[in-house]
């Protein structure tokens, strides 16, 4: 078997858990701004442009969320055959996920007809449903290079080399502001295009970015071998079928909280519910790294138990637990001792926004309280991924998600008539259930007895 370019790490030590972490955290914060300059630039057309625009980018994520999490488990194959010595087998998943990228392609294009009747479906105006049917005609084409360039990235995260999909994420997140100014306002002789000039934007910075990794991936970049594997169904199949849980546990999680938000926080008024999701944008900030470093310490899990050293992983995930503990600690202290002047950011100048500011402060106070156990079920979610032990974490994911966290805060806030506070403390009762089960899961060390690489 050939090794790979990087050498294998089964018990990593904190300057190496943060130095794979924190390219991943640029990646993930390229993406965030993707969106956020869709947003900004579409703004100064009007309000209808800037609802086409966030919804249907919302939209097409509700569309690509399932392939998209699906796509994570060529990491874990990646780091599994990389810890083993296989860097050829860790290449078969690359390609394999140009596979998943192609159906989803083909899928997201076979969407497109039924775009205008879909929206007809839901309450939004006449102009609003025109301009977002415009906006997906342009955006969904991309959607198989979206999935593409999230594959190859956990590819290349597989094999511990988390720079390579952060410079194409910062490619694409160039191209996308440059093209957003030349396409929405018709700069530099071209047309105009408005929010359809937005969607073609993002959809041509998704193929650069898409194409840049594919051609470092094609050409051998950062890896031992450039050759073309030989290739089963069988394991295709057996991939997908391991990954399918984990595209759910995403699916099935963003749903809840599209419930949470639209219906339970909704309710609740309109300061509430922009309050709320300030407070959301605030977390971001603390959730980002955090993710990053459970995905990194997912990749030295994958590795570990690639190289048959099981016994190193409980070690990694308290390390990878400890790290990003302390970061979401400090986060939720800031939030407790200046929650004013963090949400303050928020308040439009001399505006009248008294309510919307003392229930954003309330609302960022409680915030503290999830952070510890957020940080502990994104760890453990991670890791238990990495081992392949995928199907439970949907389960239980699914199970606490809409067998507690949604029945149990619309029931509170519409049955009981609670409030902002009772809203979004069920959301620390669901991530604590969740972090406790996962805990419990990881310590019975199932997960030790999963082999993802051989065939059946």
């Amino acid at each position: 078997m050939e090794a790979s370019t990087a050498p294998v790490v089964t018990r990593p030590s904190a300057r190496q858990l943060l130095g794979l972490a924190w390219p991943v955290v640029v990646t993930r914060s390229a993406q965030v701004v993707v969106g956020f300059t869709d947003a900004t630039m579409v703004a100064r057309l009007g309000e209808n442009e800037l609802a086409a625009t966030t919804a249907g980018s919302i939209n097409a994520f509700n569309i690509l969320i399932l392939p998209m999490g699906v796509a994570f488990i060529v990491s874990t194959y990646a780091s599994q055959r990389v810890g083993a010595g296989d860097a050829a087998g860790a290449r078969r998943y690359g390609f394999y996920g140009l596979v998943l990228a192609a159906i989803a392609g083909l899928l997201c294009i076979a969407a497109m007809p039924a775009l205008p009747t879909l929206l007809r479906a839901f309450d939004y105006t006449p102009e609003v449903t025109t301009l977002m049917s415009a906006y997906l005609w342009y955006r969904l084409p991309s959607g198989g290079f979206a999935i593409g360039l999230e594959a190859l990235g956990n590819y290349y995260n597989g094999l511990g080399n988390t720079r390579l999909p952060m410079a194409a994420q910062v490619i694409a997140m160039v191209a996308n502001v440059a093209l957003n100014w030349v396409l929405i306002f018709g700069h530099l002789g071209a047309p105009a295009l408005g929010v359809t000039g937005a969607a073609i934007a993002s959809s041509i910075a998704t193929l650069l970015g898409f194409l840049f990794l594919l051609g470092c991936f094609l050409g051998g970049v950062g890896q031992r071998t450039r050759a073309v594997p030989h290739m089963s169904l069988r394991e295709l199949g057996q991939m997908l079928r391991i990954g399918l849980p984990s595209g759910l546990n995403w699916f099935i999680e963003f749903a809840a909280f599209s419930f949470f938000i639209n219906v339970v926080v909704a309710g609740l008024g309109t300061s509430a519910l922009a309050a709320v999701m300030a407070v959301f944008q605030l977390n971001s900030i603390s959730f980002m790294p955090a993710f990053a470093l459970a995905s990194a310490g997912a990749i030295f899990v994958g590795q570990a138990i690639g190289a048959k050293a099981h016994d190193d992983v409980p070690r990694t995930v308290r390390l990878t637990f400890t790290v990003a503990a302390v970061w979401q600690g400090c986060v939720g202290a800031l939030y407790l001792l200046v929650p004013g002047l963090l949400f303050s950011i928020f308040v439009k100048d001399g505006a009248d926004q008294a309510t919307f500011l003392e229930v954003g402060v309330r609302v960022l106070m409680l915030s503290a309280a999830w952070q510890l156990v957020d940080a502990a079920s994104m760890v453990l979610a991670e890791a238990l991924r990495a081992a392949g032990d995928t199907a439970f974490t949907f389960w239980v994911r699914a199970a606490v998600a809409w067998g507690i966290f949604a029945p149990g805060a619309y029931w509170s806030v519409h049955g009981l008539g609670g409030g902002d506070v009772v809203a979004m403390g069920w959301l620390v009762v669901y991530l604590a259930i969740l972090a406790g089960v996962l805990l419990w899961r990881f310590r019975g060390g199932r997960w030790r007895t999963i082999d993802i690489m051989a065939t059946h």
